[in-house]
């Protein structure tokens, strides 16, 4: 008889990137759409490879591979499992890339209108090129924020959304004020803002301004961009995001990987990244003359399921943004009728 070996896995830990284009029911965000049964065949619907790739760095790759990690890439994310009884150390820290696919993702996604330029710059002292790319996510669960408690509590890797708008926030930001989410339909300084929701607690907390930390440029290297990432050789150039996950988040234990003696915790921790869809003002013309109908007094969002308007709506791919000089004062959709 021949022998057989069978060797047990438990879940590290989940990464669902779940874009609210293609999960939001018109005007009502994924999460308050009422129907539990609706909420679950939409996620069984839902594919996030065709439009975002998530793979782990080379290191990462290889620190896999050395704790006898497996690694997959799902519909809803990524997963890994490491086999039962094994030990992570406590200062292990993987790192994934995240890239886009399809370019119909800048046309539908908020936030995605700020350049991500690459800096190269070369350091005397060291002899040495530095290569930064602005304006890139870091999503990490030593800084993610929560939202609900006991079985309903979800594990955002988004830090909390900031609380007041910076003078150089641009259009899409996102602000919590007086415990309402709120978002610029403009650039700023003087950007004009909508409501979200009254309870920016009852809503996902969405990657944002806040999730592109600011670089730190070794002492007299002029030129670098005030917030980014710094370009390691394993990180490929068409970067959109990073996601870090450490091991042990000390001061709150729900996010940290594993327990304290190395092992997979049980429940492994479910990570979430929200992406927003895009809201625009919706402007009307006739098909024939393309002489102007109307115009929707509030911005509305883009949806795959559903309408957020009363008459047609938009296509993804029809969004422009209109200036004011070099400042974008609103985002519109014009569509013809």
């Amino acid at each position: 008889m021949a022998e057989r070996s069978i060797k047990a896995y438990n879940r590290l830990f989940e990464v669902r990137l779940l874009h609210h284009y293609w999960l939001d029911e018109g005007s009502t965000v994924f999460d308050l759409i009422a129907s539990q049964t609706e909420r679950e065949h939409r996620l069984l619907t839902y594919d996030v490879r065709p439009f975002l790739d998530i793979a782990p760095t080379a290191a990462t790759g290889k620190t896999l591979d050395g704790l006898g990690c497996v690694y997959r890439a799902t519909a809803l994310g990524c997963v890994a499992a490491v086999s039962s009884g094994a030990i992570i150390p406590g200062d292990t820290v993987f790192e994934f890339t995240m890239t886009v696919r399809d370019a119909a993702f800048y046309n539908y996604s908020a936030l995605t209108l700020r350049p991500q330029r690459i800096y190269e710059l070369y350091y005397a002292p060291e002899k040495k090129l530095y290569r930064y790319k602005e304006n890139v996510p870091v999503l990490t669960n030593l800084d993610g924020a929560i939202r609900g408690t006991g079985p309903g509590k979800t594990l955002f890797l988004s830090t909390e959304i900031p609380a007041a708008l910076a003078a150089d926030d641009l259009v899409e930001s996102f602000v919590r004020s007086g415990g309402a989410l709120l978002q610029l339909t403009g650039d700023q300084p003087g950007g004009v803002t909508q409501q979200l929701g009254a309870q920016a607690a009852d809503l996902p907390v969405f990657v944002h301004q806040g999730d592109v930390p600011p670089t730190a440029p070794p002492a007299g290297l002029t030129g670098a961009p005030a917030r980014g990432l710094e370009l390691s050789p394993d990180v490929p150039d068409t970067l959109y995001a990073l996601i870090r996950l450490s091991a042990v988040r000390g001061n709150d234990d729900d996010f940290s990987l594993i327990d304290g003696a190395g092992h997979a915790k049980t429940p492994h921790p479910v990570f979430h990244v929200r992406f927003k869809n895009r809201s625009a003002f919706w402007r009307y013309f006739d098909k024939s003359t393309l002489a102007p109908i109307s115009t929707e007094p509030d911005p509305l969002p883009l949806t795959r399921f559903g309408n957020a308007g009363t008459k047609q709506k938009p296509s993804e791919g029809l969004v422009k943004a209109i200036r004011t000089g070099p400042a974008i004062s609103r985002l519109v959709a014009d569509i013809f009728e």
